[in-house]
């Protein structure tokens, strides 16, 4: 392929033998990544930035990275990217404490509580966020100011029920403990009091 550099990829043809037969949903919009780092929207045959990617993701796009060789799913990592450039940013989610707290749960026999933990909780606020932006339709941002202000009872009421199932997610966490704890204890001949 005499005239291109090594480092650019060609334009892949997204009709080739090798884009028919990668596995993915219609509704999926699938990127490609190159060993070069860039990526590929297959939707619109072009090369994306990660900042595009992210905006995909806010717009409720389901995007899947794939190594253009490999096929492999880099779709974790290409998210956790768009995390930690938004973290590094000027307004970051996390705190170090929290943070120190996550890495602490990794190889803990807590991990996989945490994780549906964590992830419960972050759909149930999601949802109630739908919610409240279903309700408030027309609302203008001096009027939402106002409502925010008013502290709401549709506002106190979401913020309960997410509080209740935020709890009710902790208790049941709790429970399943309790019970593979009395589990492997029962494995070894003890019993709890």
């Amino acid at each position: 392929m005499k005239g291109r550099r090594p480092e650019e990829p060609a334009v892949p043809d997204p009709h080739s033998a090798a884009a028919a037969s990668a596995p993915a949903s219609a509704a999926q919009r699938v990127i490609k990544k190159y060993p070069n780092r860039r990526l590929y929207d297959t939707s619109t045959s072009t090369y994306i930035t990660l900042t595009e990617v992210k905006q995909l993701v806010m717009e409720g796009e389901s995007v899947v990275v794939r190594d253009a060789k490999t096929g492999e799913d880099l779709t974790r990592s290409i998210l956790l990217q768009i995390i930690l450039e938004e973290e590094a940013g000027g307004a970051p989610m996390f705190t170090e404490a929290v943070l120190a707290n996550i890495i602490r749960f990794y190889g803990h026999a807590m991990q996989g509580f945490m994780g549906a933990y964590l992830e419960k909780n972050v759909q149930v606020f999601t949802d109630i966020q739908a919610k409240l932006a279903e309700q408030s339709g027309g609302v203008t941002p001096e009027m939402w100011t106002k409502f925010m202000n008013l502290q709401s009872p549709m506002l106190t009421g979401a913020m309960g029920s997410y509080m209740e199932q935020s709890q009710a997610m902790f208790t049941q966490m709790q429970e399943q403990m309790q019970k593979q704890t009395e589990q492997m204890l029962g494995a070894f001949g003890i019993k709890q009091r």
